[in-house]
């Protein structure tokens, strides 16, 4: 596979406010949106206030609340898949599923118009798994880069504590990944609760080095078993993810469009590439990094993914609250990301979201771009 398979293929030139921003600037943004969602739950047919869930900052729930969160998804880990395992060989767990749905979907959810959905929808269908198939009581956390972005190996996310989610990999000499440069790890992940997580899936486009063994099947859903590899560092999180880079994203995209390929700006060919702007989210994904982190398509196999993209749908969420009226049932883009930038068959509202195994129904894209109606029931905090 071909190195241009990152989390995003093209730049967007983007020119962020040079202005220092005073406080959390984002969670400023959030209070000021949160009337509106409201009003949109007031209105609602199927979320009330006695069944919405309250998504949080992985920093701010309690380490119960942790350890219930981490014990869900090793519970994940250990019930057995429900795809055919002569057809995907690789997928053992229930885990997994999600892992392959994504590798499927990869050219159609990123740098198309049903990013933002596909990826919400993904998400919640996730928690849901959590909580219906391994009893989890709490709501899906979310991890703000720009708390942490100095030094996320030092957050409660990474710190390797048996109430992270996991550590750093083991430092090790190697090459960066193309996003950025060599991090402080590289190697297997030693410490906290996935320390001994085998990754079967994949790769399909890694973005790692030393590569890992390369899969028995072109496809990557043969069985490959490895060890989970990190290569964390704030090279991209103190540059990019800043808490006032997010509120730049959010206040200067007057537009969906805007919005969507600023937050999945890569570089233009990678760190030392092209030029152009890194967006958040493949900041998030290559600060992460390691294998299958920087595997655009298996990505979701490294627990970190979820908790990045609850800032993503986050951040995204708080965009919408400025302006409901106008930015709740709004769409641009195609429909497949060798289209990015204009031409192909362009994305529509109408248009059908079937995460097939993991899924509870088919949904249109209109049905996913709220937060309080629909299948969803939630709000940041």
């Amino acid at each position: 596979m071909a190195r241009f398979s990152v989390f995003a293929l093209l730049a967007v030139p983007w020119l962020l406010l040079a202005g220092l921003v005073s406080g959390d600037a984002v969670s400023d943004l959030e209070k000021k949106g949160r009337p509106n969602i409201d009003a949109m739950l007031a209105k609602s047919k199927t979320c009330t206030k006695a069944n919405l869930r309250v998504r949080r900052e992985w920093g701010d729930i309690s380490a119960a609340e942790k350890k219930s969160y981490i014990a869900a998804l090793l519970c994940l880990m250990e019930k057995p898949s429900k795809l055919n395992p002569t057809q995907f060989p690789g997928a053992k767990t229930r885990y997994e599923d999600f892992v392959v749905v994504h590798m499927q979907q990869t050219m159609s959810i990123h740098n198309t118009g049903s990013f933002l959905s596909w990826h919400r929808y993904y998400l919640w269908a996730f928690e849901q798994a959590l909580i219906k198939e391994c009893n989890y009581n709490g709501s899906h956390p979310y991890w703000d880069w720009g708390r942490w972005a100095q030094d996320p190996e030092k957050s409660p996310i990474f710190d390797g504590s048996d109430t992270s989610l996991s550590g750093n990999g083991k430092k090790t000499n190697h090459k960066s990944s193309g996003i950025a440069p060599a991090g402080n790890g590289g190697g297997c992940v030693e410490t906290g609760p996935f320390k001994n997580m085998i990754v079967r899936l994949g790769p399909v486009s890694p973005a790692v080095d030393p590569a890992p063994p390369r899969n028995p099947r072109s496809d990557g859903y043969g069985l490959n078993e490895r060890c989970l590899r990190r290569d964390i560092s704030n090279y991209l999180t103190s540059r990019y993810t800043r808490t006032q880079d997010i509120a730049n994203l959010i206040t200067q995209s007057r537009d969906v469009l805007t919005f969507q390929n600023v937050m999945q700006g890569a570089g233009g060919g990678g760190f030392g590439g092209g030029g152009g702007a890194i967006g958040v989210h493949a900041a998030g994904h290559f600060t992460i990094a390691g294998d299958p982190g920087g595997d655009f398509y298996t990505s979701p196999n490294d627990p970190a993914f979820w908790v990045h993209h609850g800032m993503i749908d986050r951040t995204w969420t708080i965009w919408q609250s400025q302006d409901t009226n106008t930015r709740i049932q709004t769409i641009a883009g195609g429909t497949s990301m060798m289209s990015f930038g204009g031409g192909g068959k362009q994305q529509s509202l109408d248009d059908n979201v079937d995460l097939g195994i993991v899924g509870d129904k088919v949904y249109k894209i209109r049905d996913l771009n709220s937060i309080v109606d629909g299948p969803f029931c939630y709000v940041y905090e």
